[in-house]
């Protein structure tokens, strides 16, 4: 099924729902060792969703939610690490606090998939452009990591124009592609679905 004929049989679904669905992307994958060939990576998309993010910096900043150096002792125990993790998509941090962060934060950031990295989230300076741009690229990537043989991939919110969801789900179909290392021969199939919905196949 073509993904315009997907999205509009998803949007079928007469269930009200009382918040705003995901529009989440099933890759699953075949002829593929996942212990070989993990994937873990960032897509980015053209269409940037919600998302909540987070800045270990030296200053408090206006574009983002901060927490400087001198916040760090609030964090005592792992359950509020883990807690302020699971408040957050991303956490982006000027990189001369990177040691402390590792050392206070790195056990509970680093298996959920939330360190700041130098591929995304390590800025070298926490000037107001610097944070303001790390912010905006931030927006625009999906973090993919692979877990099991089947990627389940937020692309987007139901509210979204199908064709700004076409266009995140065409570049993350495409980015996925490029990094399995039998292209598309890897892709078993691909599914679409909202939340709480049935999924639908797209391929």
């Amino acid at each position: 099924m073509e993904i315009e004929k997907a999205l509009a049989e998803l949007r079928k679904d007469e269930n009200k729902r009382k918040f705003v669905q995901s529009v989440d992307l099933i890759i699953n994958l075949k002829d593929f060792d996942l212990r070989r060939e993990a994937i873990n990576t960032f897509i980015q998309i053209p269409n940037p969703t919600e998302k909540k993010i987070c800045g270990f910096l030296t200053r408090k900043s206006k574009f983002v939610d901060t927490i400087t150096k001198e916040e760090f002792d609030k964090y005592k125990e792992p359950k509020e690490i883990k807690k302020l993790a699971k408040s957050y998509d991303f956490f982006i941090a000027v990189a001369s606090l990177m040691p402390e962060i590792a050392t206070k934060f790195g056990r509970i950031l680093g298996p959920m998939g939330k360190m700041p990295s130098p591929r995304a989230g390590i800025i070298e300076s926490d000037d107001d452009e610097s944070v303001k741009q790390m912010v905006e690229k931030m927006k625009k990537l999906i973090r993919v990591r692979s877990k099991e043989n089947s990627l389940k991939i937020l692309v987007g919110k139901e509210d979204m124009p199908d064709e700004k969801l076409k266009e995140n789900i065409t570049a993350v179909i495409q980015a996925i592609e490029n990094i399995l290392p039998k292209k598309k021969e890897n892709i078993k199939n691909i599914l679409l679905k909202f939340t709480m919905t049935k999924p639908v196949r797209i391929r």
